[in-house]
Protein backbone atom coordinates (compact mmCIF):
# COMPACT_ATOMS: atom_id res chain seq x y z
CA UNK A 1 0.00 0.00 0.00
CA UNK A 2 2.88 2.02 0.91
CA UNK A 3 4.92 1.82 -2.72
CA UNK A 4 1.32 2.18 -4.13
CA UNK A 5 0.78 5.53 -2.58
CA UNK A 6 4.41 6.64 -3.06
CA UNK A 7 4.22 5.61 -6.82
CA UNK A 8 1.39 7.57 -7.39
CA UNK A 9 2.64 10.41 -5.55
CA UNK A 10 6.20 10.29 -7.73
CA UNK A 11 4.12 10.19 -11.05
CA UNK A 12 1.64 12.97 -10.34
CA UNK A 13 4.67 15.24 -9.57
CA UNK A 14 6.42 13.56 -12.91
CA UNK A 15 3.39 15.26 -14.57
CA UNK A 16 3.27 18.45 -12.97
CA UNK A 17 7.41 18.92 -13.15
CA UNK A 18 6.40 18.15 -17.60
CA UNK A 19 4.00 21.77 -17.11
CA UNK A 20 6.84 23.53 -15.74
CA UNK A 21 7.82 25.77 -18.96
CA UNK A 22 8.52 29.43 -18.92
CA UNK A 23 6.87 31.71 -21.17
CA UNK A 24 8.85 32.99 -24.21
CA UNK A 25 9.76 36.72 -23.86
CA UNK A 26 8.60 38.79 -26.32
CA UNK A 27 11.80 40.39 -28.34
CA UNK A 28 10.42 41.81 -31.20
CA UNK A 29 12.56 44.88 -32.62
CA UNK A 30 12.44 47.13 -35.29
CA UNK A 31 14.89 46.22 -38.19
CA UNK A 32 16.27 49.92 -38.12
CA UNK A 33 16.13 53.18 -35.96
CA UNK A 34 14.01 55.86 -37.06
CA UNK A 35 17.10 57.96 -37.27
CA UNK A 36 18.54 60.73 -39.95
CA UNK A 37 21.25 58.61 -42.42
CA UNK A 38 24.63 58.80 -40.43
CA UNK A 39 27.89 58.13 -42.14
CA UNK A 40 29.03 54.97 -41.00
CA UNK A 41 31.36 54.93 -38.24
CA UNK A 42 34.90 52.78 -37.70
CA UNK A 43 35.01 52.90 -34.00
CA UNK A 44 34.75 49.57 -32.09
CA UNK A 45 32.62 50.14 -29.43
CA UNK A 46 33.79 48.37 -26.93
CA UNK A 47 36.74 50.78 -26.37
CA UNK A 48 34.53 54.10 -27.69
CA UNK A 49 36.95 56.20 -25.82
CA UNK A 50 39.86 55.88 -27.47
CA UNK A 51 37.95 57.39 -30.68
CA UNK A 52 38.30 60.68 -29.15
CA UNK A 53 41.78 60.84 -29.97
CA UNK A 54 42.45 62.14 -26.43
CA UNK A 55 44.93 60.72 -24.12
CA UNK A 56 43.89 62.52 -20.83
CA UNK A 57 40.56 60.83 -21.52
CA UNK A 58 41.65 57.64 -22.04
CA UNK A 59 43.85 57.53 -19.17
CA UNK A 60 41.64 58.81 -17.04
CA UNK A 61 38.77 56.02 -18.40
CA UNK A 62 41.12 52.98 -17.86
CA UNK A 63 42.44 54.24 -14.23
CA UNK A 64 38.70 54.15 -13.41
CA UNK A 65 38.17 50.69 -14.97
CA UNK A 66 40.63 49.62 -12.40
CA UNK A 67 40.50 52.03 -8.85
CA UNK A 68 36.66 52.72 -9.45
CA UNK A 69 34.84 51.28 -5.83
CA UNK A 70 31.84 50.53 -7.60
CA UNK A 71 34.02 48.49 -9.94
CA UNK A 72 35.77 46.66 -7.51
CA UNK A 73 32.90 46.22 -5.48
CA UNK A 74 30.84 44.24 -8.64
CA UNK A 75 33.94 42.21 -8.96
CA UNK A 76 34.15 41.33 -5.34
CA UNK A 77 30.18 40.22 -5.59
CA UNK A 78 31.04 38.69 -8.37
CA UNK A 79 33.59 36.42 -6.66
CA UNK A 80 30.94 35.73 -4.15
CA UNK A 81 28.56 34.28 -6.43
CA UNK A 82 31.17 31.98 -7.85
CA UNK A 83 31.53 31.11 -4.35
CA UNK A 84 28.23 30.24 -3.72
CA UNK A 85 28.08 28.49 -7.14
CA UNK A 86 30.48 25.60 -5.80
CA UNK A 87 28.29 25.44 -2.63
CA UNK A 88 24.97 25.20 -5.01
CA UNK A 89 26.62 22.11 -6.83
CA UNK A 90 28.56 20.07 -4.02
CA UNK A 91 25.47 19.99 -2.19
CA UNK A 92 24.52 17.43 -4.31
CA UNK A 93 27.98 15.41 -3.73
CA UNK A 94 28.82 12.77 -1.57
CA UNK A 95 29.24 14.01 2.26
CA UNK A 96 31.19 12.47 4.83
CA UNK A 97 33.48 12.47 7.80
CA UNK A 98 36.23 10.57 9.27
CA UNK A 99 35.80 10.91 13.19
CA UNK A 100 38.68 9.16 15.45
CA UNK A 101 39.09 8.81 19.05
CA UNK A 102 41.03 7.45 22.14
CA UNK A 103 40.43 7.18 25.67
CA UNK A 104 42.81 6.10 28.52
CA UNK A 105 40.53 4.98 32.03
CA UNK A 106 42.47 4.66 35.27
CA UNK A 107 40.59 3.07 37.67
CA UNK A 108 40.98 2.56 41.59
CA UNK A 109 39.34 0.15 43.88
CA UNK A 110 38.81 1.42 47.33
CA UNK A 111 36.46 -0.88 48.97
CA UNK A 112 34.48 -3.47 48.11
CA UNK A 113 35.10 -6.57 45.28
CA UNK A 114 37.32 -6.45 42.87
CA UNK A 115 36.43 -7.45 39.04
CA UNK A 116 38.94 -8.34 36.55
CA UNK A 117 36.77 -10.84 34.02
CA UNK A 118 37.95 -10.70 30.12
CA UNK A 119 36.03 -7.37 28.74
CA UNK A 120 35.09 -6.13 32.57
CA UNK A 121 37.28 -4.80 35.46
CA UNK A 122 36.99 -2.42 37.88
CA UNK A 123 40.63 -1.86 38.84
CA UNK A 124 43.49 -0.90 36.44
CA UNK A 125 43.28 1.33 33.26
CA UNK A 126 41.78 0.34 30.61
CA UNK A 127 42.33 1.80 26.85
CA UNK A 128 39.67 2.55 24.14
CA UNK A 129 40.57 3.72 20.77
CA UNK A 130 37.91 3.93 17.20
CA UNK A 131 37.77 5.09 13.52
CA UNK A 132 34.42 5.93 11.38
CA UNK A 133 34.06 6.89 7.76
CA UNK A 134 30.63 7.25 7.45
CA UNK A 135 29.46 8.64 3.60
CA UNK A 136 25.94 9.95 2.65
CA UNK A 137 25.09 10.07 -0.87
CA UNK A 138 21.87 11.18 -2.52
CA UNK A 139 21.62 9.40 -5.55
CA UNK A 140 20.04 11.54 -8.42
CA UNK A 141 18.27 9.99 -10.72
CA UNK A 142 15.71 13.05 -11.55
CA UNK A 143 18.56 15.48 -12.65
CA UNK A 144 18.53 18.07 -9.14
CA UNK A 145 22.47 18.58 -9.52
CA UNK A 146 21.89 19.19 -13.23
CA UNK A 147 19.14 21.78 -12.90
CA UNK A 148 21.11 23.09 -9.86
CA UNK A 149 24.53 23.56 -11.77
CA UNK A 150 22.53 25.45 -14.80
CA UNK A 151 20.85 27.61 -12.35
CA UNK A 152 23.93 28.29 -10.06
CA UNK A 153 25.95 29.39 -13.53
CA UNK A 154 22.77 31.27 -14.57
CA UNK A 155 23.37 33.53 -11.55
CA UNK A 156 26.95 33.29 -12.34
CA UNK A 157 26.82 35.10 -15.90
CA UNK A 158 24.09 37.25 -14.08
CA UNK A 159 25.93 39.13 -11.84
CA UNK A 160 29.23 38.83 -14.55
CA UNK A 161 26.61 40.94 -16.86
CA UNK A 162 26.20 43.65 -13.86
CA UNK A 163 30.12 43.74 -13.22
CA UNK A 164 29.98 44.62 -16.93
CA UNK A 165 27.53 47.16 -17.05
CA UNK A 166 29.21 48.49 -13.78
CA UNK A 167 32.35 49.32 -16.05
CA UNK A 168 30.84 50.56 -18.90
CA UNK A 169 28.63 52.83 -16.62
CA UNK A 170 31.82 54.45 -15.01
CA UNK A 171 33.62 54.27 -18.57
CA UNK A 172 30.30 56.48 -19.16
CA UNK A 173 30.21 58.70 -16.51
CA UNK A 174 33.72 59.49 -16.35
CA UNK A 175 33.96 60.43 -20.18
CA UNK A 176 30.64 62.84 -19.59
CA UNK A 177 32.29 64.25 -16.22
CA UNK A 178 35.47 64.68 -18.51
CA UNK A 179 33.45 66.73 -21.60
CA UNK A 180 31.62 68.59 -18.84
CA UNK A 181 35.04 69.55 -16.98
CA UNK A 182 36.41 70.56 -20.60
CA UNK A 183 32.48 72.61 -21.29
CA UNK A 184 33.02 74.53 -18.02
CA UNK A 185 37.33 75.48 -18.92
CA UNK A 186 36.05 76.63 -22.22
CA UNK A 187 32.66 79.06 -20.20
CA UNK A 188 35.70 80.19 -18.12
CA UNK A 189 38.12 81.32 -21.40
CA UNK A 190 34.80 82.99 -22.93
CA UNK A 191 33.82 84.88 -19.31
CA UNK A 192 37.75 85.91 -19.45
CA UNK A 193 37.48 87.10 -22.92
CA UNK A 194 34.13 89.28 -22.18
CA UNK A 195 35.91 90.81 -18.95
CA UNK A 196 38.38 91.47 -21.24
CA UNK A 197 36.45 92.98 -23.82
CA UNK A 198 34.48 94.74 -21.40
CA UNK A 199 37.59 96.51 -20.03
CA UNK A 200 38.29 97.93 -23.31
CA UNK A 201 34.87 99.38 -23.48
CA UNK A 202 35.44 100.60 -20.13
CA UNK A 203 38.87 102.35 -21.07
CA UNK A 204 36.75 103.79 -24.66
CA UNK A 205 33.83 105.30 -22.32
CA UNK A 206 36.35 106.82 -19.79
CA UNK A 207 38.16 108.21 -22.41
CA UNK A 208 35.40 109.86 -24.69
CA UNK A 209 33.72 111.03 -21.30
CA UNK A 210 37.00 112.65 -20.06
CA UNK A 211 37.18 114.62 -23.49
CA UNK A 212 33.23 115.68 -23.53
CA UNK A 213 32.42 113.06 -26.07
CA UNK A 214 30.11 111.04 -23.98
CA UNK A 215 27.92 111.42 -20.95
CA UNK A 216 29.55 110.79 -18.02
CA UNK A 217 27.90 108.10 -16.57
CA UNK A 218 29.03 105.75 -19.83
CA UNK A 219 31.89 104.38 -18.15
CA UNK A 220 29.73 103.47 -14.88
CA UNK A 221 27.61 101.77 -17.23
CA UNK A 222 30.37 99.53 -18.82
CA UNK A 223 31.95 98.99 -14.95
CA UNK A 224 28.79 97.17 -14.11
CA UNK A 225 29.06 94.80 -17.10
CA UNK A 226 32.45 94.89 -16.55
CA UNK A 227 31.68 93.63 -12.65
CA UNK A 228 29.60 90.65 -13.51
CA UNK A 229 31.40 88.99 -16.38
CA UNK A 230 34.57 89.39 -13.92
CA UNK A 231 32.04 87.45 -11.06
CA UNK A 232 30.87 85.21 -13.78
CA UNK A 233 35.13 84.21 -13.63
CA UNK A 234 34.75 83.37 -10.02
CA UNK A 235 31.98 81.69 -10.26
CA UNK A 236 33.19 79.12 -13.34
CA UNK A 237 36.73 78.95 -11.38
CA UNK A 238 35.32 77.55 -8.56
CA UNK A 239 32.88 75.16 -10.86
CA UNK A 240 35.93 73.95 -12.96
CA UNK A 241 37.58 72.85 -9.73
CA UNK A 242 34.77 71.07 -8.15
CA UNK A 243 34.19 69.09 -12.05
CA UNK A 244 37.87 68.44 -12.02
CA UNK A 245 37.83 66.63 -8.10
CA UNK A 246 34.73 64.64 -9.26
CA UNK A 247 36.72 63.01 -11.97
CA UNK A 248 39.54 62.37 -9.69
CA UNK A 249 37.57 60.34 -7.42
CA UNK A 250 35.78 58.59 -10.49
CA UNK A 251 39.43 57.73 -11.46
CA UNK A 252 40.19 56.52 -8.07
CA UNK A 253 42.92 59.71 -7.33
CA UNK A 254 41.10 61.48 -4.41
CA UNK A 255 44.25 62.95 -3.05
CA UNK A 256 45.65 64.14 -6.25
CA UNK A 257 45.37 68.03 -6.73
CA UNK A 258 42.85 69.13 -9.29
CA UNK A 259 45.67 70.53 -11.24
CA UNK A 260 46.56 67.48 -12.26
CA UNK A 261 43.53 66.99 -14.68
CA UNK A 262 44.04 68.82 -17.86
CA UNK A 263 40.79 70.12 -19.38
CA UNK A 264 41.70 72.28 -21.97
CA UNK A 265 39.31 74.88 -23.30
CA UNK A 266 38.57 73.13 -26.53
CA UNK A 267 35.48 71.08 -27.72
CA UNK A 268 36.69 68.75 -30.78
CA UNK A 269 34.28 66.75 -33.19
CA UNK A 270 32.62 63.23 -31.50
CA UNK A 271 33.30 60.39 -33.75
CA UNK A 272 30.70 59.15 -36.14
CA UNK A 273 28.30 56.36 -34.58
CA UNK A 274 28.28 52.96 -35.94
CA UNK A 275 25.54 51.54 -37.90
CA UNK A 276 23.65 48.99 -36.27
CA UNK A 277 20.53 47.74 -35.82
CA UNK A 278 17.95 47.14 -33.12
CA UNK A 279 18.58 43.53 -32.94
CA UNK A 280 22.22 43.95 -32.38
CA UNK A 281 21.68 45.41 -28.69
CA UNK A 282 20.44 41.80 -27.71
CA UNK A 283 24.48 40.70 -27.24
CA UNK A 284 25.76 44.31 -27.19
CA UNK A 285 24.16 45.57 -24.17
CA UNK A 286 25.16 43.79 -21.03
CA UNK A 287 21.92 44.74 -19.09
CA UNK A 288 19.89 42.91 -21.94
CA UNK A 289 22.81 39.87 -21.16
CA UNK A 290 22.14 40.21 -17.50
CA UNK A 291 18.12 40.00 -17.79
CA UNK A 292 17.95 36.78 -20.03
CA UNK A 293 20.66 34.93 -17.68
CA UNK A 294 18.56 36.16 -14.45
CA UNK A 295 15.74 34.70 -16.17
CA UNK A 296 17.75 31.32 -16.97
CA UNK A 297 18.11 30.90 -13.23
CA UNK A 298 14.67 31.60 -12.40
CA UNK A 299 13.94 28.98 -14.68
CA UNK A 300 16.36 26.48 -13.35
CA UNK A 301 15.03 27.18 -9.38
CA UNK A 302 11.19 26.89 -11.15
CA UNK A 303 12.18 23.50 -12.30
CA UNK A 304 14.17 22.72 -8.97
CA UNK A 305 10.79 23.86 -7.12
CA UNK A 306 8.79 21.09 -8.90
CA UNK A 307 11.21 18.05 -8.80
CA UNK A 308 10.79 18.49 -4.66
CA UNK A 309 7.81 16.57 -5.25
CA UNK A 310 9.92 13.83 -6.57
CA UNK A 311 11.08 10.99 -4.08
CA UNK A 312 14.61 11.25 -2.81
CA UNK A 313 17.14 8.14 -2.35
CA UNK A 314 19.99 8.46 -0.03
CA UNK A 315 22.65 5.55 0.26
CA UNK A 316 24.69 5.65 3.52
CA UNK A 317 27.45 3.29 3.41
CA UNK A 318 30.31 3.34 6.17
CA UNK A 319 33.62 1.73 7.85
CA UNK A 320 34.62 1.29 11.42
CA UNK A 321 37.82 0.26 13.09
CA UNK A 322 38.20 -0.48 16.95
CA UNK A 323 40.46 -1.16 20.16
CA UNK A 324 39.85 -1.88 23.42
CA UNK A 325 43.03 -3.05 25.78
CA UNK A 326 42.18 -4.07 29.53
CA UNK A 327 44.07 -5.97 31.90
CA UNK A 328 44.44 -9.44 30.99
CA UNK A 329 41.80 -8.74 27.92
CA UNK A 330 42.21 -6.86 24.42
CA UNK A 331 39.97 -6.86 21.57
CA UNK A 332 40.27 -5.55 17.95
CA UNK A 333 37.95 -5.63 15.70
CA UNK A 334 36.64 -3.87 12.05
CA UNK A 335 33.18 -3.17 10.38
CA UNK A 336 31.05 -1.84 7.39
CA UNK A 337 27.89 -0.80 6.77
CA UNK A 338 25.38 0.16 4.18
CA UNK A 339 21.91 1.09 4.16
CA UNK A 340 19.82 3.26 1.82
CA UNK A 341 16.66 5.52 2.66
CA UNK A 342 13.41 6.65 0.84
CA UNK A 343 11.70 10.14 1.15
CA UNK A 344 8.72 11.17 -0.25
CA UNK A 345 6.82 14.37 0.39
CA UNK A 346 3.19 13.61 1.26
CA UNK A 347 2.06 15.48 4.07
CA UNK A 348 4.23 18.40 2.99
CA UNK A 349 2.78 18.71 -0.72
CA UNK A 350 0.74 21.60 0.34
CA UNK A 351 3.96 23.71 1.43
CA UNK A 352 5.67 22.50 -1.78
CA UNK A 353 3.03 23.68 -4.56
CA UNK A 354 3.11 26.84 -2.69
CA UNK A 355 6.65 27.13 -3.25
CA UNK A 356 6.47 26.17 -6.80
CA UNK A 357 3.60 28.84 -7.64
CA UNK A 358 6.09 31.46 -5.72
CA UNK A 359 8.68 29.98 -8.04
CA UNK A 360 6.12 30.23 -11.07
CA UNK A 361 5.48 33.86 -10.54
CA UNK A 362 9.03 34.99 -10.16
CA UNK A 363 9.41 33.21 -13.64
CA UNK A 364 7.10 35.44 -14.93
CA UNK A 365 8.58 38.51 -13.23
CA UNK A 366 11.96 37.48 -15.22
CA UNK A 367 10.40 37.30 -18.53
CA UNK A 368 9.13 40.34 -18.27
CA UNK A 369 11.62 42.01 -16.84
CA UNK A 370 13.99 40.43 -19.55
CA UNK A 371 11.21 41.45 -22.12
CA UNK A 372 11.07 45.45 -20.24
CA UNK A 373 14.88 45.34 -20.60
CA UNK A 374 15.14 44.73 -24.34
CA UNK A 375 12.84 47.79 -24.77
CA UNK A 376 14.15 50.11 -22.65
CA UNK A 377 17.20 49.33 -24.48
CA UNK A 378 16.13 50.23 -27.77
CA UNK A 379 14.31 53.83 -26.19
CA UNK A 380 17.54 54.50 -24.78
CA UNK A 381 19.22 53.96 -28.11
CA UNK A 382 17.42 55.25 -30.34
CA UNK A 383 16.59 58.64 -28.55
CA UNK A 384 20.21 58.77 -27.90
CA UNK A 385 20.96 58.50 -31.95
CA UNK A 386 17.92 61.07 -32.60
CA UNK A 387 19.23 63.56 -30.06
CA UNK A 388 23.12 63.31 -31.33
CA UNK A 389 21.91 64.20 -34.89
CA UNK A 390 19.57 66.91 -33.86
CA UNK A 391 22.76 68.56 -31.69
CA UNK A 392 24.92 68.19 -34.54
CA UNK A 393 22.45 70.36 -36.45
CA UNK A 394 22.39 72.90 -33.88
CA UNK A 395 26.71 72.67 -33.92
CA UNK A 396 26.21 73.79 -37.26
CA UNK A 397 23.32 76.67 -37.17
CA UNK A 398 25.39 78.59 -34.18
CA UNK A 399 28.69 78.04 -35.31
CA UNK A 400 27.24 80.11 -38.53
CA UNK A 401 25.92 82.30 -36.19
CA UNK A 402 28.49 82.81 -33.51
CA UNK A 403 30.44 83.77 -36.75
CA UNK A 404 27.88 86.25 -37.87
CA UNK A 405 27.52 87.99 -34.32
CA UNK A 406 31.37 88.49 -33.54
CA UNK A 407 31.70 89.89 -37.04
CA UNK A 408 28.47 92.49 -35.77
CA UNK A 409 30.19 93.19 -32.86
CA UNK A 410 33.53 94.09 -34.03
CA UNK A 411 32.09 96.58 -36.37
CA UNK A 412 30.20 98.03 -33.44
CA UNK A 413 33.13 98.63 -31.40
CA UNK A 414 35.35 100.10 -33.91
CA UNK A 415 32.57 102.37 -34.55
CA UNK A 416 31.96 103.78 -30.93
CA UNK A 417 35.71 103.94 -30.92
CA UNK A 418 35.46 106.18 -33.50
CA UNK A 419 32.63 108.19 -32.41
CA UNK A 420 30.14 106.82 -34.98
CA UNK A 421 27.86 104.05 -32.73
CA UNK A 422 26.65 105.02 -29.58
CA UNK A 423 27.28 103.00 -26.21
CA UNK A 424 24.14 101.19 -26.22
CA UNK A 425 24.69 100.10 -29.95
CA UNK A 426 27.66 98.01 -29.05
CA UNK A 427 26.58 97.27 -25.86
CA UNK A 428 23.86 95.39 -27.46
CA UNK A 429 25.98 93.58 -30.04
CA UNK A 430 28.41 92.31 -27.57
CA UNK A 431 25.38 91.09 -25.71
CA UNK A 432 24.32 89.38 -28.74
CA UNK A 433 27.58 87.78 -29.38
CA UNK A 434 27.92 86.74 -26.27
CA UNK A 435 24.67 84.90 -25.82
CA UNK A 436 25.20 82.76 -28.95
CA UNK A 437 28.87 81.95 -28.01
CA UNK A 438 27.58 80.82 -25.29
CA UNK A 439 24.78 78.42 -27.22
CA UNK A 440 27.74 76.97 -29.30
CA UNK A 441 29.75 76.20 -26.48
CA UNK A 442 26.84 74.25 -24.51
CA UNK A 443 25.61 72.63 -27.99
CA UNK A 444 29.71 71.48 -28.61
CA UNK A 445 29.30 70.22 -25.08
CA UNK A 446 26.16 68.63 -25.54
CA UNK A 447 26.99 66.77 -29.12
CA UNK A 448 30.04 64.98 -26.97
CA UNK A 449 28.00 64.24 -24.03
CA UNK A 450 25.20 63.23 -26.03
CA UNK A 451 27.74 60.50 -28.19
CA UNK A 452 29.16 59.53 -25.24
CA UNK A 453 25.37 58.28 -24.35
CA UNK A 454 24.68 56.24 -27.78
CA UNK A 455 28.04 55.14 -27.59
CA UNK A 456 27.25 53.49 -24.12
CA UNK A 457 23.45 52.46 -25.51
CA UNK A 458 24.60 50.98 -28.33
CA UNK A 459 26.30 48.16 -26.14
CA UNK A 460 29.77 50.67 -25.81
CA UNK A 461 31.95 49.95 -23.09
CA UNK A 462 33.00 45.87 -22.63
CA UNK A 463 33.61 43.27 -25.20
CA UNK A 464 30.46 40.90 -25.51
CA UNK A 465 32.53 38.75 -28.10
CA UNK A 466 34.55 37.41 -25.32
CA UNK A 467 31.65 35.41 -23.85
CA UNK A 468 29.68 32.77 -25.92
CA UNK A 469 26.77 33.20 -27.28
CA UNK A 470 23.84 33.44 -24.11
CA UNK A 471 21.54 30.24 -24.80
Amino acid sequence: MRLATIASVSLAALALAGCVTARKADLALPTAYETPAAPPGSIVLDTWWTAFNDPELTTLIEQALVRNPDIRTARSRLDEVKAQRTSAILQYLPTGNATAGGRETTTEQLSGTRANIPGFTNDGTSENYSANFNVSWEVDPFGRALLAGRSANAEVDTIRFAYEAARAGIAAQTADAYFQARGLAIQLADAQETARIQTQLYEVASKRAAVGLAASTEPDRVAGDLAQAQAQVAGLEAQLQIQKRAILILAGRTVEPTVNVAAPPVVGEAPAVPVLIPSDLLQRRPDVRQAQQRLRSAVGQEQLAALAFFPTFTLSPGIGWSKIVQPNFSSESQNWSIGGSISQPILSIPRLMTELKVRNARTEQAVTAYEKSVQTAFQESESALVSLEADRRRVVLLTDGETRAARAYQASATGYSRGLTDLSTTLSAERSWRAVRAQLTAAQVQALRRSVQAYKALGGGWAPQSYARAR
